[in-house]
């Protein structure tokens, strides 16, 4: 057999120099992927802290359940670019003092982003954790301006704020001639940012809260709050509260026959408080900020309403539950434009280019993400309970009136 020639020598050299080259690269991708938290061939996890438990456990487990609702349809579908999408709750007891040790098991439960958070006293303690670490917290049951004011990378709410709900309420009241309106609120984070929305939408019409009252959040502990107000004679309250006090508020106030027209934001948990409150939910504003679960008509309503129908049989559809099942939407969209070369930056990229993205919501409600706004939605849908239901105003004057 004839020795290889010179040049033989050479290309063999080359070809196994560039096959090792082929090995360390593939190698070196393998181990950078592995790296990537959270992340498999397989599944991708998102983490959730949230209200399980005390008394605003509903609206964690509302929020959760829509989530979950979502993952499940997803998930037969085949998952993001073939990846099952996968979460993990935890409870902090709306508790902020809870929050850092939530998000330390997050951590430990090695997520790829977070999502579905509840409230604002513990949103204050998660959001620079999520910007300190570099994980994408998307979808929070807060309307807090301070998520996205200023706009921060990691941080992503896709509801409008509670600065246009509380726009929406003073507006809708000037129209049908009320002019003195008080304000009862938790004292904490949420209190005070729903109080700065009332404040800021009053402004605009030359006036100021008429009485102000607060109390202690996780307590029923309302009645010096309703003393306060009371005290001005307000013709219509704004109360920032989750459904549990807000029951004891319309309870107390009516045993008093006090009856001004009273409103409250979307964190109060519509279908919750009926329950709370029975027949003294009758009358009461709220404003929402995803639409009624009967538009059907709605693409993504409708197929709400199909998947808690077939993976959550034994509940009732409800706005929180619906807003954790578009919260999930808007992640597995943001997942599926990330590409299957997944890394928490691309992920972030990909949330940032859904600007101005049908979500099947109706054209008043497009997704509005870019790289310098991280509010997705900013449209508000007014109701009032009448015999037991939510329903949408049309007509402001015949609220009061009612």
């Amino acid at each position: 057999m004839a020795a290889p020639t010179c040049a033989a020598v050479r290309a063999m050299r080359k070809h196994f120099a560039l096959h090792g080259l082929m090995v360390t690269i593939l190698s070196l991708a393998a181990i950078s992927a592995a790296q990537i938290p959270g992340v498999t061939s397989a599944e991708v996890k998102i983490g959730s802290c949230s209200a399980l438990d005390g008394p605003a456990r509903q609206l964690g487990f509302e929020t959760v359940l829509g989530a979950t609702a979502y993952f499940d349809y997803i998930n037969d579908q085949g998952g993001v670019n073939g990846r099952k999408l996968k979460l993990t709750s935890h409870d902090d007891g709306y508790d902020p003092e809870k929050a850092p040790a939530c998000f330390a098991q997050l951590k430990k439960d090695d997520i790829f982003s977070a999502a579905f958070f509840v409230g604002t006293p513990t949103a204050a303690k998660y959001v620079p954790l999520a910007e300190s670490d570099k994980i994408p917290l998307v979808g929070l049951f807060t309307g807090a301006p301070f998520l996205t004011q200023p706009t921060k990378r990691y941080v992503f709410s896709v509801r409008a704020s509670y600065n246009d709900e509380t726009r929406e309420q003073v507006d809708g009241l000037w129209k049908a001639g009320i002019r003195k309106i008080g304000v009862i609120y938790q004292d904490d984070a949420f209190g005070n940012a729903v109080l700065e929305g009332v404040k800021i939408a009053l402004q605009k019409h030359g006036a100021a809260p008429a009485g102000l009252g607060k109390f202690v959040r996780n307590t029923l502990d309302v009645s010096k709050a309703i003393e306060d107000v009371h005290g001005a004679n307000p013709q219509a309250v704004i109360f920032a509260s989750p459904y549990a006090p807000a029951a004891q508020i319309l309870k107390q106030t009516h045993a008093q026959s006090w009856r001004p027209i009273f409103l409250t934001v979307s964190f109060v948990g519509t279908e919750a408080l009926i329950k709370a409150a029975g027949s003294d939910a009758e009358g009461v504003v709220i404003t929402q900020v995803v639409p009624p679960y009967d538009r059907t008509e709605l693409p993504t309503v409708k197929l709400y309403r199909d998947s808690i129908s077939k993976y959550m049989s034994s509940t009732q559809p409800s706005f929180v539950s619906l807003e954790g099942f578009v919260d999930a939407l808007v992640v597995a969209d943001g997942l599926r434009k990330a590409g299957a070369d997944l890394t928490r930056e691309k992920f972030v990229d990909a949330l940032e280019s859904l600007h101005d993205v049908d979500i099947g919501l109706g054209q008043d409600a497009k997704l509005m993400f870019s790289a310098h706004h991280h509010q997705g939605l900013d449209h508000v849908y007014p109701t009032v309970i009448q015999n037991g239901k939510p329903q949408v105003i049309t007509n402001w004057q015949a609220v009061v009136k009612h």
